[in-house]
């Protein structure tokens, strides 16, 4: 993408347009699990959406999402978010989650749902950090065992998460005012890190007392690249985490924050989470 080349986003209603959605979702994960344009079509036509990110008239990322239903509310259920390789970490997938929520309020909707590798550090910034979702619910090997090109060779343990468009998210701005050192010293999960720059967890800490307000975790910075290279540490990550996670909620805490470890040779970045 050069320079100059603008991003434009817009809903898809058309079959043509659905049919690209399918070959791009078949490009990035693989051809097994596409979702027909014959249901994309049909959820669209009965309150989901399609988003199409385009860069010169070419589809480079797409958001699909469906309506849900808890037995009490209806919300939208944020299904699949896909960007081409080479227009990815370019915040396309930013955009469309804001066009997402536009849409989803002239659609009615308040609540938008969606879950993700709490693993994927770029995911929990963007979803966490930037978007100010938050969750209390996690979800082991929620997806069983996938064999696509992004996800094969660990549990598809997932985050839900929890978006409330129809207010305006408040922050607490004292997770902010925390320092880098301090949560890495409080960091529920230690680690140590190898000669070859890979964070292994190492000792779990004790829960926070009940007077703390605020608990840190720490994730690698670049989990995908652990699980290419070392998948004993990124199974050893998954389990770490899936046991303090699960823990923390069952205690009454939920992840609030998203915290950015700018220091190189700190290979972790940190979820920050507080007390419901």
């Amino acid at each position: 993408m050069t320079k100059t080349a603008e991003i434009s986003i817009r809903s898809l209603h058309r079959i043509d347009e659905l049919e690209s959605v399918r070959k791009l979702e078949s490009a990035i994960w693989g051809d097994a699990d596409s979702i027909p344009s014959h249901q994309t079509i049909t959820a669209v036509k009965n309150g989901g959406l399609v988003l199409g990110a385009y860069c010169e008239n070419q589809l480079i990322g797409f958001q699909y999402s469906f309506p849900g239903f808890n037995g009490k509310s209806v919300y939208l259920c944020s299904h699949i978010l896909g960007i081409a390789e080479q227009f990815r970490n370019k915040k396309i997938g930013e955009k469309l989650k804001i066009a997402q929520r536009e849409e989803a309020l002239k659609l009615g909707y308040s609540l938008i749902t969606w879950t993700y590798d709490p693993l994927e550090s770029i995911n929990g910034y963007l979803n966490i950090g930037k978007l100010g979702g938050a969750c209390s619910t996690y979800i082991p090997n929620c997806y069983g065992e996938m064999e696509d090109l992004l996800n094969s060779g660990i549990p598809s343990d997932r985050f839900l998460v929890e978006w409330h468009i129809g207010k305006k998210e408040i922050k607490d701005t004292k997770a902010h005012e925390m320092t880098m050192d301090l949560m890495i010293k409080n960091s529920l999960i230690q680690w140590e890190t190898t000669k070859n720059g890979v964070p292994i967890p190492t000792i779990t800490l004790t829960m926070p007392a009940h007077e703390c307000n605020f608990a840190f975790v720490a994730i690698p910075k670049e989990f995908r690249t652990i699980r290419d290279t070392n998948i004993q540490a990124a199974n050893e990550w998954r389990m770490k985490t899936r046991e303090l996670f699960t823990d923390l909620f069952q205690q009454g805490w939920q992840v609030i924050d998203f915290m950015k470890n700018p220091m190189p040779e700190i290979p972790v970045h940190f979820y920050v989470l507080s007390r419901k």
